[in-house]
């Protein structure tokens, strides 16, 4: 320590003894050498946590050293140079010392604070987003200290472009507001868009949210807030001749932008700012492309962003509310389409439970039209028997409120619902198709039929179902019934197989694989493959019941209306 300490004192010595040498030169006798030797000590100074001299220096009118202009490049390179661990230490110390040079700048002083600033978050980037409780309070690279002290650095250049708008209602000097939306949309895609926003308890102040309020207020106060939102300032992106660079920005914008509707929409931060005239199906129109890029991502932090972002945009909105023609816009199709690929493909079951939820509040608020082309789509899209399954249900309740309402429906009766039924009470492959996989869609398909065979009498026919039983029965319960009989034979066939063969090696314990709904299980004793294809005959027996009772019915109806006639 005694070493360590006396080579701290002679750094800060040296740099006193060259400022004092130099400060006695005449202009003419002032060398390139005597700032490279500045540079050097200056250089010692801040790598042993001595930026106070050196800034007192800097700061100091006498000193023929401080070339603004060499000083920024040195401080600049200092940054560049730096990686690790000591990245956000080594930005923090330099901070002041870059401020005080830059407002002492003359020339290109947007271009030098732009520079600085996408420096400075260039070499942030790397560094991993504290995200629970613990990391955030631990801050153990020192991230979220050094991203709010980056704000401090940046405020006295918005400050110089408030005052100059101030001045000035056509003030032109857009560059230095250029450089600040710039530094605003990056902090939005890193750190904000994968950091976690949420108030934490035992949290006074979350550093995130403090940051993110401070680039909300910048973009306030330089009168570009409510554009990005609301016009997605397409004429701020540089136009590239590169098409490679073309996409990276019109990613990086569109991450940024996404990030901004979160901030406000969700977690509120800026809201106050914003006129309460915009319709909330408008507000849910223009954060739909934002909505379907976070869903697209993989990262929880992300995707709970995104889903948190449509959860608090439906829910602005009365049931019923959305008109139909809201699907003719493609992000209308796409997001529910994403919504079925996180129920069905996201390991994280809370994500997929919440995007189940989303869906219905989705489908709940469109009109009777828009309900009825979303499910459309949805059948035929999804390719996921569960998810069939639950649209078949909410068709059912459509079709419920539709004969026990007053007023008509046409969506839901008569024509249009004989085209919508044509979808669900069909085999995708006839007998041939995989009963065991479909087994939630059929299910759904025959409690429906069941449902409309019993609350719509023949002489009403509100729903057309009885002048196309027909063709019900030739597409569905037919081939249903023969699909039945040949994948109950094939099972109980296995099943007797896997018994014989159980008593031929005289053990339950055997190890080997069954194939389920064209999928390979996993490696099972002979018990437990029994077990499985035991299974598949209970789904089986329990369509079977539920296909009698359809028919039983249909019969009964038939028959009364007949014996009427006669």
């Amino acid at each position: 320590m005694p070493e360590e300490h006396s080579q701290t004192i002679m750094a800060v010595d040296e740099l006193q003894a060259i400022i004092q040498r130099c400060q006695i030169l005449e202009e003419a006798d002032f060398k390139g050498e005597d700032f490279n030797l500045f540079q050097v000590a200056g250089q010692k100074c801040l790598e042993d946590g001595h930026a106070a001299q050196l800034l007192e220096v800097i700061q100091n009118e006498k000193n023929k050293l401080c070339n603004p202009k060499e000083l920024f490049l040195g401080l600049l390179e200092q940054i560049e140079q730096t990686s690790g661990e000591q990245v956000c230490q080594t930005v923090m110390l330099l901070l002041q010392p870059l401020q005080t040079v830059l407002l002492k700048l003359q020339n290109k002083k947007a271009y030098s604070v732009g520079l600085s600033l996408a420096m400075i978050m260039n070499q942030l980037t790397p560094l991993p987003v504290p995200y629970t409780k613990q990391q955030i309070q631990e801050d153990k690279l020192g991230l979220c200290q050094c991203c709010n002290a980056v704000v401090d650095f940046a405020k006295p250049f918005v400050n110089e472009v408030v005052k100059n708008m101030e001045k000035s209602s056509e003030y032109n000097d857009v560059e230095l507001k250029e450089e600040l939306i710039k530094f605003c949309m990056k902090s939005l895609k890193y750190p904000l868009l994968t950091a976690q926003l949420e108030q934490l308890e035992g949290i006074e102040e979350h550093p995130f949210r403090h940051f993110a309020t401070e680039i909300i207020d910048i973009l306030w106060n330089i009168g570009e807030l409510i554009p990005l939102v609301f016009v997605h300032h397409k004429s701020k992106s540089p136009h590239w001749e590169n098409q490679e660079f073309a996409d990276i920005e019109r990613k990086n914008s569109a991450d940024s932008l996404a990030c901004l509707s979160y901030l406000i929409f969700v977690q509120h931060l800026g809201v106050e700012c914003f006129p309460v005239v915009f319709s909330p199906s408008y507000l849910l129109l223009c954060n739909m492309t934002h909505i379907e890029m976070l869903l697209k991502r993989t990262e929880e932090s992300v995707l709970s962003k995104g889903l948190d972002l449509f959860e608090s945009c439906l829910l602005r909105m009365e049931d019923n509310s959305l008109l139909h023609h809201y699907l003719e816009f493609r992000d209308f199709i796409n997001v529910p389409q994403d919504l079925v690929k996180i129920m069905t493909l996201c390991p994280m079951e809370h994500m997929g439970k919440k995007s189940l939820n989303i869906l219905q509040l989705f489908i709940d608020k469109f009109d009777t039209e828009g309900k009825y082309t979303l499910f459309r789509c949805l059948l035929k899209t999804s390719n996921h028997a569960g998810v069939e399954g639950y649209i078949i249900k909410n068709i059912k309740d459509q079709i419920h409120l539709a004969l026990t309402k007053e007023y008509d429906n046409i969506w839901f009766t008569g024509h249009h619902l004989i085209s919508l039924l044509d979808l669900v009470l069909s085999l995708p492959e006839g007998a041939e198709t995989d009963l065991l996989q479909n087994s939630d869609r059929i299910m759904a398909s025959l409690n429906l039929l069941r449902y409309l065979v019993i609350k719509d009498c023949e002489s009403d026919n509100q729903t057309g179902v009885w002048t196309t039983l027909g063709k019900i029965e030739q597409n569905f319960l037919k081939p249903l019934r023969v699909g039945l009989n040949m994948s109950k034979a094939h099972y109980e066939a296995e099943i007797k197989n896997k018994k014989e063969n159980r008593k031929e090696a005289h053990s339950s314990d055997t190890v080997c694989s069954v194939t389920v709904s064209g999928e390979k299980m996993p490696p099972m004793t002979t018990g437990m493959q029994l077990q499985v294809l035991h299974s598949a005959l209970f789904t089986f027996d329990l369509i079977e019941s539920v296909l009698a009772r359809v028919e039983e019915l249909i019969e009964v109806k038939t028959k009364a209306v007949m014996d009427e006639n006669s």
